[in-house]
């Protein structure tokens, strides 16, 4: 395998890790990234190229999984409760998640090939970082300056299926998940901090469901001459995640959405001006 296609793969799993947790968009990025510049599909083929991006996202999803490994352990009943994580009002449960999963999982389920046929494009994302951008802004303007749930375990059923009904708007490439569920979490009375760590534990079992399907769909396309590629963008992304994620958590209730939107706005008219 060529050096550069080498490379080209670990800046791929750079992009991915870096920007899947982000609330700037992913795929939006992905997309970006790999047709102005890598353009992956001339050595990989389309479904090549579509596999790959699957399967680096496999290794972001690992890095959530190994930042939350104590919450896991205990929602999934498979260890005694982590005690740093209990307070008053008890502990987020694993049916709060599953209701939260229900309303993006059922329309990407009903709608996934339309999606994947008609939206993957420069101008469709160039939309989505917009108004997600939009979406950013007003929660951090019109949510509560005091926020009565505070941590992740103080979240309602209620609370759990709205951010579910916002997660929806992700299906929108260029809209981000991270991005409208957090900002759909401050605007019904949650922390910023609490808001992504919900955002980040719903995002592993839709997160790899979804791939694991797709990955299943296109196996034939994971060549022996293009393993090499795809691990090394596997093992990218799953440690340019891992950094994201612990100092975007550390952040967020510090800089909150703000700066996040304003670099969607900029990058959109960037965009704007290149393609159009």
């Amino acid at each position: 395998m060529e050096l550069l296609i080498f490379i080209k793969a670990i800046i791929l799993g750079l992009v991915e890790g870096l920007t899947e947790f982000a609330p700037v968009s992913s795929t939006g990025h992905m997309i970006i990234v790999d047709d102005m510049w890598l353009q992956s599909e001339k050595f990989l083929t389309q479904h090549g190229a579509n596999t790959f991006k699957i399967v680096i996202q496999l290794g972001s999803i690992l890095a959530v999984v190994v930042t939350f490994k104590d919450r896991f352990i205990d929602l999934l009943g498979l260890g005694l409760f982590n005690k740093k994580v209990v307070n008053e009002q008890g502990r987020l449960k694993l049916t709060q998640v599953i209701v939260g999963l229900i309303p993006a999982g059922v329309l990407g389920v009903l709608f996934n090939d339309y999606i994947d046929d008609h939206l993957f494009s420069t101008a469709t994302v160039l939309i989505g970082l917009v108004i997600g951008a939009i979406l950013m802004i007003l929660a951090d303007f019109i949510g509560p300056k005091h926020p009565k749930t505070q941590t992740v375990d103080q979240i309602s059923y209620g609370q759990a299926l709205a951010v579910g009904l916002f997660q929806c708007l992700s299906l929108w490439p260029g809209f981000s998940r991270s991005g409208s569920t957090i900002s759909g979490g401050v605007l019904l009375g949650m922390s910023h901090r609490a808001a992504a760590d919900f955002t980040f534990i719903m995002a592993v079992p839709i997160m790899a469901g979804a791939s694991l399907l797709s990955l299943l769909k296109n196996w034939e396309y994971m060549t022996i001459d293009a393993l090499p590629f795809f691990i090394a963008g596997f093992i990218s992304a799953f440690i340019f995640a891992l950094l994201s994620i612990r100092f975007f958590l550390k952040l967020i209730n510090k800089i909150k959405l703000l700066p996040f939107a304003i670099y969607r706005i900029v990058l959109a008219l960037i965009l704007y001006i290149i393609f159009f």
